[in-house]
């Protein structure tokens, strides 16, 4: 799957699919996280969240993306860094391949 990096507010993408930096926990976080819940709909994004339940570090799932224009939000969570002994770059690996491979599953273009 070919793709292009873009540096963009991920709020305002138009796309298939944008990737969030999730919460293990269906909870809204700080920084990117917040921004997402904010535009998406926050009451929405997180009930979807919740029927969805915790999210394993290097998971990704999917919900609609609702008010973004976008169709989905694929949620992954990314490592907490410790010292770069603990799995760090797995995790992190597996981050980018699930959210590929999801977004391919669903079908994805951009």
């Amino acid at each position: 799957m070919a793709f292009d990096i873009i540096r963009n507010d991920i709020t305002q993408v138009k796309a298939d699919a944008v990737v969030n930096t999730a919460n293990p926990r269906p909870c809204v976080g700080s920084g990117t996280d917040a921004a997402v819940y904010r535009a998406a709909g926050e009451k929405r994004l997180l009930a979807r969240r919740r029927k969805i339940g915790d999210i394993a570090p290097g998971q990704a799932v999917e919900t609609p993306a609702f008010r973004l224009p976008a169709k989905y939000i694929i949620h992954t969570v990314g490592p907490v860094w410790r010292d770069g002994l603990h799995g760090e770059k797995e995790t992190l690996r597996a981050c980018y391949a699930n959210s590929l491979a999801l977004a391919d599953r669903l079908g994805c273009k951009s």
